[in-house]
This record gives C-alpha cells, structure tokens and sequence, in this order.
C-alpha cells in the first residue's frame, strides 16, 4: 500500500464516528454553526487578493455555507467539497440555484454555473477530481476537525493542491491561552503549516462572555490568517 492510500485508510478510521455525527446534524436540522451570511472577514479582506475573474477557489468542508454564494456573485468558480447530500441540496434549493447531478468516482457532483460541490468524504477526493484551484477560503474546518486528524487534513490538503502554488485564506475559532495575544499565530497550526507556508494573521477579533462566578470569562478569538506558499 503506498503512502497515499495508506494516509487515505487511517483518516477513513479515525473520521468513521465523526462522519457519523456530522451527517445525523444534518438529518436532525442541528446545524446552530451555520450562518446566515458571508464571513464578514472574507468579504472585508478578499478585495486584497486582485484575483482574476474566473478563477477557481476551493472551499473545504463546505455545508451549505453561503461564502460559496458571495464568492460566486464576485465572478469566481467555486469549488466545494461536503460529506452530507442534505447540507449539498440545502444550499442549492434555499438560495434557488439550479443545478444537474452526476456521478464523480466516490463523489456526487452538484454542479451550476459558477458552483460545484462534490458531496462524499474529503479523505477520498483526488486532484484530478478536483482539478486546477488557485485559492481556498477554509472557513473554520481545522478546527472543527477532531485533532487526532487535523495533520492528515493538512497533508491531504498538500497533496490535492498545486505544489507551491496555491495561497490559503484560513479562518479559526480559538480558545486563547490566558496570556496570548490575538495577533498571536496559533502554536498548532504552526506546526501544521510553517514547513510549507508563510503564516500571518491579517484580522484577529476577540470576544468575551461574561460567566457567572466562580467561573472565569469565557474568551475566544476569530480569527483570519494568510498562507503563502514558499
């Protein structure tokens, strides 16, 4: 077995029960992580990137996240990727999207003008699936990823991707330690991408919620980083 479907077979494993969970949310309509806009932190900073009409971001674990829909009204291709038929459908039917289906090896393929989503596990898409990409936004899935697999998201995200070529816009919720600053770039996700990536942090937003005593306030920081290649 080579390297590649070796990796492919632990992540199948270690995502058997968190692919579960995922798709009964789904079924159950407890989605409360969905929201009901566009990161307003991709629509203030992705003016910056000057990309060219028509080129193709990729969005990781996608629900039926509505990025894709603001991405798609700013003239890119979108490419997405979602384990659960129902989130696929969700999205193309609430926003009144038409849309053809096909079969794509492992994947359904839910395809529209601008926006395609292959719907089956991201452990099993290959490059050629999911062809030429030249930005992914990733909005929150390392962290919601268990961390026993968020380095196998990581490596399967290198070998799907254009070797040095393709930046990252990565978005995370984090719990700060008690004395990191927001500016601070998280000590795991260094160790996740410092070998192949240039890492900065271009907006970090922190908010508290007061809790009753004794317990302390409860502090967590949004935050938007830039991957460039090296």
């Amino acid at each position: 077995m080579n390297k590649r479907k070796t990796a492919t077979a632990i992540a199948a494993i270690s995502t058997g029960q968190d692919n579960q969970a995922w798709l009964s949310m789904w079924r159950n309509d407890q989605i409360e992580f969905h929201q009901d806009a566009a990161s307003r932190l991709l629509v203030n900073h992705w003016p910056r990137l000057g990309l060219a009409d028509n080129s193709r971001v990729f969005v990781p674990l996608c629900g039926k996240s509505l990025d894709m829909l603001w991405l798609a009204q700013q003239g890119y291709d979108v490419v997405g990727v979602e384990l659960s038929q129902v989130a696929v459908k969700a999205f193309f039917v609430e926003n009144q999207i038409d849309y053809q289906r096909s079969r794509a090896g492992d994947f359904i393929c839910w395809r529209s003008e601008h926006i395609t989503i292959l719907s089956g596990d991201f452990f099993q898409l290959t490059m050629a699936q999911l062809g030429h990409i030249d930005l992914v936004f990733d909005r929150a899935s390392l962290t919601a990823l268990n961390p026993a697999i968020r380095g196998l998201y990581v490596q399967h995200m290198h070998d799907i991707l254009p070797a040095g070529q393709c930046p990252v816009y990565l978005l995370t919720v984090e719990d700060p330690d008690e004395q990191e600053q927001p500016f601070d770039i998280d000590q795991e996700l260094l160790a996740l991408y410092q070998t192949t990536f240039e890492i900065e942090v271009i907006q970090a937003e922190r908010s508290q919620i007061d809790m009753p005593l004794p317990e302390a306030a409860d502090i967590t920081d949004t935050k938007l980083y830039r991957l460039l290649p090296k």
